[in-house]
């Protein structure tokens, strides 16, 4: 879906100690967190340049072709962060796809431009610019009203109002502190085009998101899922938007992946599947509740005024209205929490009124609050059937469903037969509104036909009401000569029956076409893994120096457990029981370079939850240490058992402290 990508970003001062790889570290043995270091509290905010500097010197992500300049809003994900992402993307299609009992598809990145003009696209994607008079770089023009004022809907304003907020407040560029205020605003297409093919080459556009390759074609997949509904169709894959301003990293990118899901069912008679998540609790934010703080409170950001219900509660007291996005929330919010976004930290933020796309009828964000400020991880949409009647509407696909009466159903069906050869040259451009509004008068009073004439309304096109003939050079009349058949004071046409025939016909139908709505869950799947890190970026004292941690899930961690030689004789065990847990699908790495401190602080700082500890000892009874990341508690396991060991780790189907727990004292380091 479209979402809008308005977080704030803020900027620290703060420069953070950093660890020195090459200091020599304590032995494995005498590694231990300090325990007036840690509590149950949430840990500080996380500092965005820390988790820059983290995230480039660690391969988790950094700005791509910096040798030749670069350009803004396009990163490169390093092993570790590819890591990281593909395990978020399989951890997403787990729950939205295989849990969820729906379909994966694929399509093209490069869509032609029939498709985003059909969907609204063309019209309707675009943000605010405003351009610096001195130093000429272009800013998103809301996002300044909204960082600079009191004003949180600038996103949903016209550009005129925006433009007036600039020069009332006097809001200054950002890079070089001109006034912007008299620059003109203006809306900025957000979608890239291209050409598709040599020569008079067809226009076409990279995607802005995945929903309209699923959307545009309906037809197919609704035979493959036999015309049946519910049925759910996710896409995971690439989207372009061209930022005026990205920023924050891999926050708001030029090129992003999404994982969208489209979920087609009959509003009449498909019910969301609630139970499951119906005691899942959300911190609602509703468009009430917003507007109730800009009231009270314009000056002073004080703490939101949430709602917090149950999905059931949520959806029984209106809250929200839709109960498919009221189930959507509810696993959204359960899914976002399962791969390391704290909970406590979400919330779902209803769109107002002139802040939704042209497509939405409902639509939630869901947030993170990162560095205090709230980002958007997803939206919920309640697309309702605008997408598949637009495409209807602009192509020769009905884009419904047969649905089938349990029995036949007899009634009258009005047929209206126009003659075209009389109307076409009569009424030129306008013919085609003639006949719809001829249609529409013969379902509601066929009897009308009976006279001589009717008279329809139909719509006025633009200012100029005069009428022409076809050739467009001077007024139609009517056969006589005598008046012109289209009213020029009004958009009232006066017709003879002579030129449309009706008739009234008995028929028996066995069913009716439906066009379904569709709800949406969309996440950013850039944006989890920020908000992932962010929320997982621990420090601690160890040995009475500061240890940075990613305390990363198991499940999505880039790289399950390091297998650590202690000695040169060790080695070749520790490789060959890394290669055993990689031949049983468990993501291991071997590391052998520096002091065993130097590879823990390593391997904790990219969120590897276990290191396995080969020793002296490994020789005598071929046992070694796993060590528990957030804790850094160690026990001994025999070698043999360290698969089936780690796959229990990671499913939580076991902790290191239940395996030290089963041990004797002196087993344990």
């Amino acid at each position: 879906m479209t979402a809008p990508q308005n977080p704030s970003e803020s900027t620290h001062d703060r420069t953070d100690r950093t660890i020195d790889e090459d200091a020599d570290s304590d032995p494995a043995s005498e590694f231990e967190v300090d325990p007036d270091s840690t509590s149950d509290a949430d840990p500080a905010p996380v500092d965005h340049a820390e988790l820059s500097e983290l995230a480039r010197r660690r391969g988790l992500y950094f700005p791509a072709a910096t040798a030749h300049g670069g350009a803004a809003g396009f990163y490169t994900y390093g092993p570790v962060g590819a890591a990281l992402k593909r395990n978020v993307e399989a951890a997403w299609r787990d729950r939205f796809v295989v849990r969820e009992g729906n379909h994966e598809v694929e399509s093209p990145t490069v869509v032609p431009e029939p498709v985003f003009a059909a969907s609204g696209h063309l019209d309707s994607f675009d943000d605010l610019l405003v351009a610096c008079p001195a130093c000429d770089r272009r800013h998103r023009a809301d996002h300044l009203v909204e960082d600079h004022t009191h004003a949180s809907d600038a996103e949903g304003m016209d550009p005129v109002q925006v433009e007036d907020l600039v020069a009332t407040h006097d809001l200054a560029c950002p890079d070089c502190s001109a006034s912007l205020a008299g620059q003109p605003v203006e809306p900025f297409a957000l979608m890239f085009e291209t050409a598709i093919g040599p020569g008079d080459a067809r226009p076409g556009y990279l995607r802005p998101e995945t929903a309209q390759g699923t959307l545009v074609e309906f037809p197919r997949l609704a035979e493959y899922a036999r015309e049946e509904t519910p049925f759910g169709v996710a896409q995971v894959g690439r989207g372009y938007r061209n930022e005026i301003s990205p920023r924050r990293a891999i926050v708001r990118l030029r090129e992003l992946t999404m994982a969208e899901l489209q979920t087609f069912h009959d509003p009449e008679r498909d019910d969301a599947p609630m139970a499951t998540v119906a005691d899942a609790t959300l911190r609602l934010y509703p468009v009430e509740r917003q507007r109730r703080a800009e009231r009270e409170a314009p000056d002073d950001p004080v703490d939101p005024d949430y709602v917090e219900a149950t999905v059931h509660e949520a959806l029984d007291e209106d809250v929200v209205a839709d109960p498919w996005l009221a189930y959507y929330l509810g696993v959204a919010r359960e899914w976002l929490e399962a791969v390391g976004v704290a909970p406590h930290r979400l919330r779902c933020r209803e769109h107002r009124p002139d802040e939704l796309a042209h497509y939405a009828e409902e639509c939630w964000d869901v947030e993170a609050e990162v560095d205090g400020e709230w980002i958007e991880l997803a939206g919920v949409a309640d697309r309702a059937d605008n997408d598949l009647a637009k495409h209807a509407a602009a192509s020769d696909e009905s884009y419904t469903l047969f649905r089938e009466y349990d029995e036949p159903r007899t009634g009258e069906r009005v047929r209206v037969d126009p003659d075209m050869s009389a109307l076409g040259p009569e009424y030129g451009d306008r013919a085609p509104a003639v006949v719809e509004a001829l249609e529409a008068l013969a379902r509601e009073n066929p009897a009308a036909f009976d006279a001589d004439t009717v008279t329809v309304a139909i719509p006025v096109e633009s200012e100029d009401r005069s009428t022409t003939d076809a050739e467009g050079d001077r007024p139609r009349t009517d056969p006589d000569g005598d008046h012109p058949t289209v009213d020029a004071e009004s958009d009232r046409v006066t017709v003879s029956t002579d030129h449309v025939d009706v008739s009234v016909e008995t028929v028996t139908e066995y069913g009716e076409q439906v066009r379904p709505h569709v709800a949406e869950p969309a996440f950013g799947i850039d944006r989890v893994v920020y908000a992932v890190l962010a929320h997982s970026l621990r420090a601690d004292v160890v040995d009475g120096e500061r240890r940075t941690y990613l305390a990363l899930d198991p499940a999505v961690a880039p790289t399950l457990a390091a297998v650590l030689p202690l000695t040169d004789d060790v080695a070749d065990r520790a490789r060959t029981l890394a290669e055993e847990c990689r031949r049983a699908d468990l993501p291991v790495e071997y590391d052998d370079g520096g002091s065993i401190g130097r590879r823990y602080r390593r391997q904790d700082e990219v969120g590897t939850p276990y290191c396995v500890t080969l020793d002296e000892r490994t020789r005598e009874d071929d046992t070694a240490t796993v060590r528990d990341r957030d804790t850094t508690e160690q026990v001994r396991v025999p070698v043999a058992d360290l698969p089936a060991v780690l796959r229990d780790l990671r499913d939580r189907r076991l902790t290191v402290a239940d395996l030290a727990a089963e041990r004797n004292p002196d087993e344990r380091t």
